[in-house]
Order: structure tokens, then C-alpha cells, then sequence
């Protein structure tokens, strides 16, 4: 009964923590900014080793709850997977790409790492954005596991076209880019591989030794605080490893910030108006919405860094991509939740 009220406690609040957070780890990047220093003595390659423990952590009771043994059907729902196909690879990327031209075409580095982050389609925190407003944790599961195969097979040539090949018809000059595929894996493995399987090896051990009532009963609600502590956590540490850019280059951080939320708010609105109109259920409409509305921000900074460099615009780009996504998808679920009692309760 303690851990319920205390669940209930954190997600009435919810909103309130991810901004108390949001600002702890502004204040701390700011006070003492050799975290930087410790941040970077922890980092393999592209990867944090805290911030993806972090994410790893924030997936990992979500993915526990999944009934796997539904996912075949979710993947015959052809209707579904093909609203998701052409919401993540046809509106997402171009919906980015007019946003990062009307808001940053004079600022070129700018521009490229906002398409870059266009194109890399949630594989992530959608999971959490979506378990949080009640979206079909089955369809969800299936969607982002679409979403690596298609990123892996085609982010190299949607970088290649949308920073190469269309800028010149529009008169602008073309950005060289060459994205790795094992990069593309690497990312696609640390970021979902890891608490897909360790969900599903949950799910098929424990139900097999202790019963589905047990794992529903007792471990799912043992589990399921790790999600918020996890996303408290991961946020701090985001912050405070940016905090400092924030304060000394507040006009950068707005103009990059401003497409990225009118971008958030226009997919997922779109998104969820289209569900709707096509009849789709308010938690598979929701699983959709949400998938089609976040971004891979952990493989645009990879790709940003790798091939511009750490100090580049595009890294510092992909950077601030998070700090708007984190508070802007809270409230998106806030308004999901609203939508479910307005368009679907009667």
C-alpha cells in the first residue's frame, strides 16, 4: 500500500519533478563544471556509460510489462504498422527538415543537426512517454522494434539525401556525410537491445519458477519505480553536463529549441488526429502518437560527433534536442490523457 500511494504521490506530481530536475541539473553543471571532466573519464567511444545506464534502467520495467506473446498479433495489424511507417519515415523527417529551414537556414550547422536528429526515430524513451499515458505496451514494443530495423537499414541514405541531395535544389550549399552502419547497430543494441532482453528474459524466467500472478502481483510493482527514479536521474545528469551552455548561450538554445517543440507538438498532434480519424483504439493511438513523435537524440549526437566533432553546432545541436524533448513529451502525455477522457470516455 506504501509503494502504491507513493507511486501515485510521484505521477500526480510528475510534471513538477522532470522541471525541479531539469533546473537541479542546470544549477549543478553551472556550480561545478567538472562534471564534464568526470562525465568524459566515463564515456567509451559515443557512449556515456551513466546515461545509458540511466536510459537502460528507465526502459527495462516498461519492456517487463510487455506480454510478448502478443507481439505476432500486433505485427498483423497491418493497419497500425503502416500509419507508424509513414508517420516515423515520410512526415517525421520532412516535417524537421521545413522546421530546421524556416527557423535556421542562416545558421548552417544548426540546420544540419536538426535534420539529423529529424531523421533518427525514437527507439528509446518513447517507451516510457507512452507506458506513462497508457498506450498499448504490445504495439508499442512492436513499433520501436520496427523503428531499429528500418534506422539501421536507412539512416545513412536519409542522411545522405536530406543534407547532400536536396539542399542544392533549394540553392543552399550540400553538407558531406558519411554515417557508419555498425555506428547505427551499436546505438540500436546499447538503447534497446539491452532492456528488450533483459525484460523478455524477466518476463520468461520468473513467470516459469514463480506463476503469472506472482510476476503481476509482486515484481511488476516492485519494479515499476525504477522507471521515474531512472528518468529523475537521467535528466539531472543530461543537464549538468549542459548546464553551463545554457546559461552562457541562452539565445543559441532558444533558436534551436523553438522548431523543436513546435516540431514535438505538431507530430503528435497530427499524429494522434490521424489515428483517431482512422479509428484506431486510445491505446494503440497513443502507442503510435508517441512513436512517431520522439527522436533517437542518443544516435543524431553519436552520428554529430563522429563525423563533425565534439565541439561542433551539430553536436551542440543534438545536445539541447533532449532538454527540450524531456519536459515537452511530459506534458504531451498529460495531454494524451486528457484527449482519452475528452474524445474516448464517454
Amino acid at each position: 500500500m506504501v509503494m502504491k500511494q507513493r507511486l501515485k504521490f510521484l505521477d500526480r506530481y510528475l510534471t513538477l519533478w522532470i522541471f525541479l530536475a531539469m533546473a537541479l541539473g542546470v544549477m549543478l553543471g553551472f556550480l561545478f563544471p567538472g562534471i564534464k571532466d568526470i562525465s568524459e573519464s566515463v564515456t567509451s567511444g559515443s557512449t556515456n556509460i551513466p546515461l545509458a545506464a540511466g536510459l537502460i534502467l528507465m526502459m527495462y520495467p516498461p519492456l517487463a510489462k510487455v506480454d510478448y506473446s502478443l507481439l505476432p498479433s500486433a505485427f498483423r495489424d497491418s493497419k497500425t504498422m503502416w500509419l507508424s511507417i509513414v508517420l516515423n519515415w515520410l512526415v517525421g523527417p520532412l516535417l524537421m527538415f521545413v522546421l530546421a529551414l524556416l527557423f535556421l537556414q542562416d545558421h548552417p550547422g544548426y540546420m544540419s543537426g536538426l535534420i539529423l536528429i529529424g531523421i533518427a526515430r525514437c527507439i528509446a524513451m518513447v517507451i516510457v512517454w507512452n507506458d506513462l499515458a497508457g498506450g498499448n505496451r504490445e504495439q508499442g514494443a512492436m513499433l520501436v522494434a520496427m523503428n531499429s530495423i528500418f534506422q539501421i537499414l536507412t539512416y545513412s541514405a536519409y542522411a545522405w539525401f536530406f543534407l547532400k541531395v536536396v539542399p542544392p535544389w533549394l540553392g543552399m550549399q550540400a553538407i558531406d556525410i558519411q554515417v557508419s552502419v555498425s555506428d547505427i547497430a551499436t546505438s540500436v543494441l546499447i538503447y534497446l537491445g539491452i532492456p528488450f532482453a533483459l525484460g523478455y528474459l524477466s518476463r520468461r524466467i520468473l513467470i516459469s519458477r514463480k506463476g503469472i500472478e506472482w510476476y503481476n502481483r509482486v515484481f511488476v510493482p516492485a519494479v515499476s519505480p525504477i522507471t521515474l527514479y531512472a528518468l529523475m536521474f537521467t535528466i539531472v545528469y543530461m543537464f549538468s553536463l549542459k548546464g553551463d551552455m545554457i546559461v552562457e548561450l541562452p539565445r543559441d538554445v532558444l533558436m534551436i529549441a523553438v522548431p523543436l517543440l513546435i516540431y514535438f507538438v505538431l507530430m503528435f498532434f497530427i499524429s494522434f488526429a490521424i489515428g483517431k480519424w482512422s479509428g484506431l483504439s486510445y491505446d494503440k493511438n497513443t502507442a503510435i502518437a508517441f512513436t512517431a513523435t520522439g527522436n533517437n537524440f542518443e544516435l543524431a549526437i553519436a552520428v554529430s560527433i563522429a563525423v563533425f566533432g565534439i565541439a561542433s553546432p551539430q553536436a551542440f545541436t543534438g545536445v539541447i534536442g533532449p532538454l527540450v524533448e524531456v519536459p515537452a513529451l511530459i506534458l504531451l502525455v498529460r495531454a494524451a490523457l486528457w484527449m482519452k477522457n475528452k474524445w474516448y470516455i464517454p
